[in-house]
């Protein structure tokens, strides 16, 4: 079987964007710090240095709840902080849709399949609707090469 998890990443990252509400590069940050337990500012800053400027990045995914404090700052000792709880499903879910599971597809739990959402929404829609059909045949099948795009 060839390794091809990274065929439906486009179509997986407008789903996390649409339900989460994180950009590409917070997003990026995130699954970096994932395989971290714990880290520190300064640790945040250095990955953080790769990807576009935002001075309020680290307050921003902590104030929304993606990042928490696991040690405070008590004078010498610095704080340490790690991925919320919130943060660490979030991934799982992403490294679970990679690895084939469906992307849902009722409004409640995914918002692209709202009624007034954009144009950029229904186009992705189209494609999670061929992708989950795609990854539901090839279970039934145990085929190992998943090819929506050939109807």
């Amino acid at each position: 079987m060839k390794s091809d998890y990274l065929k439906f990443w486009r179509v997986i990252r407008f789903f996390v964007h649409a339900k989460y509400g994180l950009n590409q590069q917070d997003l990026d940050m995130l699954l970096f710090l994932y395989s971290e337990m714990y880290f520190s500012k300064k640790d945040f800053a250095e990955f953080d240095s790769l990807l576009s400027w935002d001075k309020n990045r680290f307050e921003r995914l902590r104030h929304d709840g993606w990042i928490e404090n696991f040690r405070v700052k008590l004078n010498t000792r610095r704080a340490i902080y790690r991925l919320s709880i919130k943060a660490t499903r979030m991934i799982k879910s992403i490294y679970n849709k990679l690895e084939g599971q469906e992307i849902p597809m009722a409004p409640q739990n995914n918002p692209m399949y709202k009624r007034n959402v954009g144009y950029s929404d229904k186009v992705y829609r189209n494609m999670i609707t061929k992708m989950n059909k795609a990854i539901r045949d090839h279970k039934l099948n145990n085929n190992n090469d998943i090819s929506f795009l050939d109807d």
